[in-house]
């Protein structure tokens, strides 16, 4: 029997979940088993619970539907669990180091007590210092194992569970489960109460929790604020039955009753229909279970129990203010610049958002391009009632496909269209003038997947950081999104990490990528001829990703040297990063083709037979293509130390690595390039990053957000290896 069972609820949680599941492995106390709760088969969470569970045999997952909800997840936890003690963490908190030495050793010293509680940390997760709440709820409890009525104040209920230790056959002797419903810690906290007989008390940190910006599921607004009447009812009435002393009831009542009171004095947490009901019955539960003799505490919350006890809602609702004037509740319209500008846009503002209006950007107006791009074609064949706006900047006017609707941004129509359109889709993100209407629906459609550190995430690096600008700013953009698209599970991790939200996930792959699945041999020939490739050649795609430690572009490869060495049979086409699009120097060399200018990054990826990457993003986009990727990772440790990345390239390449240009060359001149050995990097890197493209994300998009159909009807991607992408002009074999 392992001395503790600790049981993980992984839903919402896949951001931080290896962290906390990382914490638990490495503590130095080793005698436990960790019990991840998925809630559903082939998700992400489970697949990082698989990949611990793997590596590790103390770690036994379970599965709990999404329907049972918190509750459930536990509750399936603990039937699963061997242990001793049980514990419980939050997938997105973490043990601190030590933590389970330090219960392991405070257990030793009490015996065995049935609840072991402990302090906690509440970690903001952006900044401020980390608060310890359960600190002064502990302080003065006896040394020892003590009884509830030596410390009659000390309950679960002002606790979550995730502060306590459980003995595991003290809960199945009392067949003490969480309750259904929100606020099931309440619940859970007070039967335990109720039950335990011998307690202890560890006063040091064990568990350091995560203050989601988001913030808890508990505060937000909604009708599941009720079910905290539920739970308060619940552990008072078997209370009453168990006939419990007046000592403890008094402490019980009073905490359940603080935390029923925070809720009435925020009107905001509940629907305006539901907050007289709410407080008569709290009343009704107040004045049945209100202990004999109990004296209501002093100040403002004192004065709250009276009135609730005197069925005085229209004296509580003006005790906390809760009439505020229709001005106090305006909020102040972000102002775009110049006056005549600013006052037409609020003028817009003001009038009805037009249904059928759809609004699409991509990289600041540089023009049709990328997931938004695709996305739009999309809609005009299955939503053609819904009309399409793009914006761009005046001198990409020139470059749009025929028929493309377009606003210049900054003009009177730009604002005109971002104010009463339905629908905002964006790769990067709208100017933060832009006002997030009520029944807008804003999708962010991203335009790559983030090896290099993204977001809030990119505060550690100093150079970033200085040319990201404000975080605030950038965290009121995303607080628009409604929609987040992701091409692959380590884009869902980190996006949830970089840009914390409430938006929907969508695991739908990169619209923009649908092409390498749709495209023909005829239509490969076609982009070749357009960039000017000569028949037969094979073509090296070179694409160099934006460095932030350095000014200017730069190859960082000599290409004529290159090409010196690989011969005429090769032609290397050069995309330079959108950063550097007026910055370069033209080669003057027959066998570099300059394609940095070339609208269509898809159609340049169509035209090449293999790709020399080094930290671009545009390598995931290529790996669908299911044709040679060499990687020239000639500054990796600069990069990874001024930049960040999210997971180890160079560990998981999806080809050949080359350090220097030498060992470029010798890649291509030995065949390895095209090596059975690349095949096989290559397969194991489209299996982890090419998951959901399979050329219908697109359709997807446009079903789930234009047209609103619900996510379960929405059809998964097709299985890679039933997915068929795009030849190649020029067909190398993997030689062995």
């Amino acid at each position: 029997m392992p001395r503790f069972s600790i049981i993980v609820p992984t839903h919402e949680a896949v951001g931080r979940l290896s962290l906390a599941l990382d914490s638990v492995l490495a503590q130095s106390f080793g005698d436990l088993e960790l019990i991840p709760v998925c809630d559903a088969p082939g998700s992400l969470a489970a697949s990082v619970v698989a990949g611990h569970a793997g590596r590790d045999s103390r770690v036994v997952p379970v599965q709990s539907p999404p329907s049972a909800g918190l509750a459930g997840a536990r509750n399936a936890g603990m039937r699963a669990a061997g242990g001793a003690y049980v514990l419980f963490l939050d997938g997105d908190d973490v043990l601190v180091p030590g933590a389970l030495a330090a219960l392991d050793a405070r257990l030793d010293e009490t015996g065995d007590v049935d609840v072991l509680y402990f302090e906690h940390e509440r970690t903001h997760w952006w900044k401020g210092e980390p608060a310890n709440p359960a600190a002064p709820l502990l302080a003065g409890t006896p040394a020892g194992a003590f009884s509830p009525d030596q410390a009659p104040r000390v309950t679960g209920v002002q606790l979550p569970a995730w502060s306590a230790a459980y003995r595991r056959a003290f809960l199945t002797a009392h067949d003490l489960t969480f309750p259904d419903g929100h606020f099931t810690d309440v619940g859970f906290g007070g039967l335990v109460t109720l039950r335990a007989e011998r307690l202890a008390v560890l006063r040091s940190v064990v568990v350091r929790h995560l203050l989601r910006r988001q913030g808890s599921r508990l505060e937000r607004p909604g009708e599941h604020h009720t079910e905290l009447l539920d739970q308060a009812e619940l552990v008072l009435t078997r209370a009453a039955e168990q006939g419990l002393a007046r000592d403890r009831s008094g402490p019980l009542f009073e905490q359940l009753f603080a935390a029923v009171l925070r809720t009435a004095a925020h009107p905001e947490r509940l629907p305006a229909r539901r907050r007289r009901a709410f407080f008569r019955r709290a009343g009704r539960l107040y004045r049945r279970h209100r202990p004999a003799g109990f004296r209501p505490p002093g100040g403002s919350l004192g004065v709250q129990h009276r009135l609730l006890a005197a069925r005085a809602y229209a004296l509580f609702r003006a005790l906390r203010g809760a009439n505020r004037s229709a001005a106090q509740a305006l909020q102040r319209v972000p102002r775009p610049r110049g006056l005549r500008t600013r006052l037409f846009y609020r003028r817009e503002l003001r009038r009805p958002i037009d249904p059928n209006l759809a609004v699409y950007c991509a990289y600041w107006g540089r023009g049709y391009a990328c997931n938004p791009a695709a996305i739009h074609a999309k809609a005009r064949e299955l939503a053609p009632h819904i009309r399409s706006v793009f914006l761009v900047e005046p001198e990409a006017v020139a470059t749009l496909p025929q028929g493309v609707d377009h606003a210049v941004i900054g003009s009177r129509r730009y604002w005109e269209v971002l104010a009463r359109a339905k629908y905002l889709i964006n790769n990067a993100n709208f100017e933060g003038t832009v006002v997030k209407r009520p029944g807008s629906v804003h999708l962010s459609t991203q335009h790559g997947t983030p090896l290099k550190k993204m977001g809030v995430e990119q505060a550690e690096y100093p150079v970033v950081a200085a040319a990201t600008g404000s975080f605030d700013r950038l965290l009121s953009r995303v607080d628009r999104w409604d929609y987040n698209l992701s091409s692959n599970r380590l884009s869902t991790e980190v996006w949830e990490r970089s840009f914390p939200s409430s938006y929907e996930m969508l695991e739908y792959g990169y619209p923009r990528n649908d092409v390498y699945y749709t495209a023909s041999a005829a239509d490969v020939r076609r982009v070749r001829a357009k960039l000017g490739i000569a028949e037969g050649r094979t073509a090296l795609l070179y694409a160099p990703t934006h460095r932030d430690y350095r000014t200017g572009f730069s190859t960082h490869l000599d290409l004529r040297a290159l090409c010196d060495a690989l011969g005429d049979d090769f032609v290397v086409l050069l995309r330079a990063h959108y950063f550097y699009e007026d910055e370069r120097e033209h080669l003057h060399d027959e066998r570099v083709i300059d394609v940095t200018g070339h609208r269509s990054s898809e159609d340049v990826c169509l035209a090449a037979d293999a790709l020399i990457t080094d930290y671009s993003s545009i390598v995931f986009d290529y790996a669908n293509l299911d044709r040679p990727i060499v990687v020239y990772a000639d500054d990796w440790d600069v990069y990874r130390e001024t930049r960040g990345v999210t997971f180890d390239f160079l560990g998981s390449p999806p080809g050949p690595v080359a350090r220097s240009a030498d060992e470029l060359a010798a890649v291509f001149r030995s065949g390895r390039w095209a090596g059975a050995e690349s095949a096989r990097l290559r397969a194991r890197f489209r299996a982890r990053f090419c998951e959901f493209d399979d050329g219908r994300a697109a359709e997807r998009v446009v079903r789930r957000v234009l047209l609103g159909e619900p996510a379960e009807a929405i059809e998964p991607p097709v299985p890679l290896a039933h997915r068929m992408p795009a030849p190649a002009a020029v067909t190398t074999a993997p030689r062995s």
